[in-house]
C-alpha cells in the first residue's frame, strides 16, 4: 500500500476527486493548507497575492488530498493527475508517495488491502 499526499491548486480539487473516484480509491482526506515551493509564493508577475490582495506573505492557498491505495494503482493515478491537472505553470503542485506498512479498520479489525 502507498499513501499519496497530493498538493494542488484549489481549482484542481474537483478534477482530482473525480480521478480518484474513477480509479475506485475508496476514501480520501482533504485539507486546506498554505505553502510555497521553489517560487516562494510569487506568481508570474513577481507579486504575492492571497485572495486578490497583495501581501508580503509568501504562502499560497493549496489543497492537500491524502489517499491510501494499493501499489498497483499508484502509477495510473499519478499519470492521470499529471495529464488532467498540469497547466505547465509554476505552482501546479506535487505528489508525495509513502509506503504504508499496514492498515486496520477500527470497526471490524480487518487489516491490509481489504481495508481500502
Amino acid at each position: 500500500m502507498k499513501e499519496l499526499a497530493i498538493i494542488i491548486r484549489p481549482e484542481a480539487l474537483e478534477t482530482v476527486k473525480n480521478i480518484l473516484d474513477e480509479k475506485s480509491c475508496g476514501g480520501m482526506t482533504i485539507s486546506s493548507v498554505m505553502g510555497c515551493g521553489v517560487q516562494r509564493g510569487l506568481n508570474e508577475e513577481g507579486i504575492n497575492q492571497i485572495k486578490g490582495f497583495k501581501t508580503n506573505i509568501n504562502l499560497l492557498p493549496k489543497i492537500r488530498v491524502e489517499v491510501v491505495v494499493p501499489d498497483k494503482k499508484v502509477e495510473e493515478i499519478i499519470t492521470e493527475i499529471r495529464g488532467r491537472v498540469a497547466t505547465g505553470h509554476v505552482g501546479d503542485g506535487k505528489i508525495f508517495i509513502r509506503n504504508i506498512e499496514d492498515a486496520v479498520r477500527i470497526r471490524t479489525g480487518e487489516r491490509g488491502d481489504k481495508v481500502l
